[in-house]
């Protein structure tokens, strides 16, 4: 229970930092830290989506290890962060905007190095209004 509870607490201060950083990165832009037109264009077309990650044991704890790893690495930006990653049949892709190409070119090292010897397909996007 206590063990719950302590994973509770980790959860909501992740967030919470998160929060922070998507709020300082809208200060320092002057847009906002939002990829819901990006998610809109998404649903429109025939590519892979969170809706399709596996649900085997193996898919499951890859998506968590590159998660782990992504979140872990604090010099990327909230878009970063919040990167989608879709894992499915061991193949991993990884979706959504990011604030520059160096970020995208990180993001998919990571991946790579949590999935071993996994397939990743990076489709992140460099955001539009990105000033790195």
């Amino acid at each position: 229970m206590v063990q719950r509870f302590l994973i509770a607490a980790a959860l909501s201060a992740a967030v919470a930092l998160n929060m922070g950083q998507a709020y300082a990165d809208q200060e320092n832009t002057g847009t906002k830290a939002d990829n819901t037109k990006t998610n809109k264009e998404m649903r429109n077309k025939q590519e892979v989506s969170a809706d399709q990650q596996g649900n085997s044991e193996a898919d499951r704890k890859m998506t968590q290890e590159i998660r782990r790893a992504i979140v872990k690495d604090k010099s990327l930006s909230s878009y970063g962060h919040n990167v989608k990653v879709i894992t499915k049949d061991g193949k991993v892709t990884l979706k959504g905007p990011v604030r520059s190409a160096k970020e995208k070119q990180e993001i998919g090292r990571l991946a790579a190095k949590a999935a071993g010897k996994a397939k990743i397909t990076n489709d992140l996007e460099v955001a539009e209004n990105s000033n790195k």
